[in-house]
């Protein structure tokens, strides 16, 4: 398996580090911030570090699966995709967009979601065309029917 590294800084000496959990490759984040969010709030919750991306990569970031149940707040963008044009300064620091379902308190240090590496993709060009043959699958939601 390829090895790649990548830089981190926290800003933030108190926050605990960064780690891969159950070698499943995708690596917790920590809210750097006591927050107190009402219901229906928005905030971007710091995390308290910047990653410098190596080139060729991104990084997707989304929360774990105890963050609903835990904190009662969503991700608003439902993922995060961020390219290696961000980190490239310590201005940069990677932040959580937060919408509260519910009154919530997150402390400093809550594991509230994941990020991992992943390849860009690869240059694509889409090609029109008039038809396109091939089984129909019943279209999107299909696949869970018994």
């Amino acid at each position: 398996m390829e090895r790649i590294e990548a830089y981190i800084k926290y800003h933030d000496p108190a926050l605990l580090p960064v780690t891969a959990q159950h070698e499943s490759e995708w690596f917790d984040l920590r809210c750097a911030e006591d927050a107190d969010m009402t219901k229906g709030e928005y905030r971007l919750l710091s995390l308290g570090v910047t990653i410098k991306i190596p080139d060729g990569y991104e990084i997707i970031i989304a929360p774990r699966s105890s963050t609903y149940k835990q904190f009662g707040i969503i991700l608003a963008n439902s993922i995060g995709v961020i390219d290696n044009a961000y980190g490239n300064d310590e201005a940069d620091i990677l932040r959580f967009p937060a919408i509260a379902m519910r009154d919530t308190h997150i402390r400093k240090n809550n594991r509230i979601c994941q990020f991992r590496f992943q390849r860009v993709q690869p240059k694509v060009q889409l090609l029109e065309v008039n038809h396109i043959n091939g089984v129909a699958r019943g279209g999107i939601g299909s696949s869970g029917r018994n």
